[in-house]
C-alpha cells in the first residue's frame, strides 16, 4: 500500500510567529521587551511574528530563557510549519501534472493493492510517486527516458512506459525484502538443474523451493501480477552487483510457459551483463541477438537437444509419447507440449491438457 496511507498530513499550520505573539501578550510583554532580553535586533523579532524570518536553534533556546517555553516547543512548531509550507508548494507545482496520471494504470495498482484509491487528484499523484520511488512527474520522466537504452528489445515498453515501469517497480519493492546470499555464477547455474525437477510439483508446491534455491545464489525471484498495458511475462536484471532479481507474472497461466520463461531470464543473468533490463513481453520472435541466447540456454536446460532429436525425428506426438518423453527427461509434459507447439510439430490446441495451469497471484 501507499506509504501515505497512515501519514497524518493536516491541512493547516499556525505560523511560530502567532503563537510567540500569543506568549508575549499573556505575560504582558512587547516587541521590544523581547529584543533586549534575547539581545536580537527589534527587526527579527517582528519578522519572527510576521512569519518572515523562521526561529533558528539559537533564537528558540533565546525563547526558552527568556519565555519558560522548551526550545523543542519552538524548533517543532517551525519544522512543521515549514514542513507545510513545502508541501503547500508541491501541490501548486503537481498540479499541472495531474493529466499524467491518465497514463498511469492507476485503477489496476489500486486493485492490486499497490498504492491506495485517494480522493483528489494531486494526492494520487503522490502515492503514485511514493510507489515510483521518484520527488516528480519529471524527474521519472528524465530516469525513464534515461534508462530505456537500458529495456532490451521492448516494444512494451516503449508504448506504455508508465505500467511498464510500475511492473517492474513493484518487482523491486517485493525483491528488497527477499534475503539473498552474494551472488554465486557457478552455484546458481548448479541449482538450475535441482530447479528443473521442481517443474513436475504444483505452483504451491515448487514456488517457496523456487525462491529459496535462487536466494541461495544471490538472485531474488519474485512474482507480479501483468498490468493491462503490461503485457509482460518475465524480466530480469542486477539490483546491486550482488543481487540479481528475476520477475515472473505467470500471465500466460500454464506451466510450459512459466518455465522456459523463468529459464529465459536465468540466461539473461548468466549469459549477459549487468547494467540492462532484459523484459520479456511477447511482442513476437528474439531477433535480439542475447534473446535468441538466452532461448537456446532455457530450451537446452529444460529438453537437451542429444535426447530431444530423437524425440522430434521419430515424429510421434501423441499423448502416451509425450508422456514418455516428459518422464524420461524428469520434467512436466506440458514442457514438451509447449516445445512442439512453438516449433510448430503440433497444432496449439492439441494435448493442453497436459499442461498444468500456474495460478497469477502476487506473493
Amino acid at each position: 500500500m501507499s506509504r501515505s496511507k497512515n501519514t497524518y498530513n493536516p491541512d493547516y499550520s499556525v505560523a511560530p510567529g502567532e503563537i510567540l505573539l500569543d506568549a508575549l501578550v499573556e505575560r504582558g510583554l512587547t516587541q521590544s521587551d523581547l529584543a533586549q532580553r534575547t539581545g536580537r535586533p527589534i527587526k527579527t523579532i517582528n519578522e519572527i511574528i510576521q512569519g518572515k524570518t523562521a526561529i533558528t536553534p539559537e533564537t528558540a533556546l533565546q525563547l526558552e530563557r527568556v519565555l519558560d517555553i522548551p526550545s523543542k516547543f519552538w524548533m517543532n512548531l517551525e519544522t512543521n510549519h515549514q514542513s507545510f509550507i513545502a508541501r503547500e508548494k508541491e501541490r501548486d507545482r503537481l498540479e499541472s501534472w495531474t493529466e499524467w496520471l491518465k497514463e498511469v494504470p492507476v485503477a489496476p495498482m489500486v486493485k492490486e493493492g499497490w498504492i491506495s484509491k485517494l480522493p483528489d487528484p494531486i494526492s494520487q499523484l503522490q502515492a503514485v510517486l511514493n510507489f515510483y520511488g521518484v520527488a516528480s512527474p519529471a524527474v521519472w520522466k528524465k530516469q525513464c527516458l534515461s534508462q530505456k537504452i537500458s529495456y532490451r528489445a521492448s516494444e512494451t515498453f516503449a508504448k506504455e512506459p508508465e505500467a511498464t515501469s510500475a511492473w517492474l517497480r513493484r518487482g523491486e519493492i517485493l525483491a528488497q525484502k527477499v534475503e539473498c546470499e552474494p551472488f554465486d555464477a557457478k552455484q546458481f547455474r548448479e541449482s538450475l538443474l535441482d530447479i528443473r525437477e521442481l517443474t513436475v510439483k504444483s505452483a504451491g508446491d515448487f514456488r517457496s523451493e523456487l525462491v529459496k534455491l535462487c536466494a541461495s545464489s544471490g538472485v531474488a525471484v519474485v512474482f507480479v501480477p501483468g498490468l493491462p498495458k503490461a503485457p509482460i511475462s518475465g524480466a530480469s536484471r542486477w539490483l546491486t552487483p550482488q543481487k540479481a532479481l528475476i520477475q515472473l507474472s505467470l500471465r500466460h497461466g500454464t506451466d510450459d510457459h512459466f518455465w522456459f520463461t523463468f529459464f529465459h531470464e536465468a540466461g539473461h543473468i548468466l549469459l549477459h551483463g549487468k547494467r540492462e533490463v532484459f523484459i520479456d513481453d511477447d511482442t513476437g520472435e528474439a531477433a535480439d541477438s542475447k534473446e535468441f541466447e538466452a532461448n537456446e540456454f532455457a530450451s537446452n536446460i529444460l529438453m537437451p537437444p542429444k535426447l530431444l532429436s530423437p524425440f522430434v525425428a521419430a515424429r510421434k506426438f501423441d499423448k502416451a509419447s509425450v508422456l514418455t518423453f516428459a518422464e524420461e527427461l524428469g520434467i512436466s509434459p506440458g514442457i514438451v507440449v509447449g516445445k512442439l507447439q512453438r516449433h510448430k510439430l503440433i497444432e496449439y490446441n492439441r494435448l493442453n491438457g497436459l499442461k498444468r495451469q500456474v495460478s497469477q497471484k502476487d506473493k
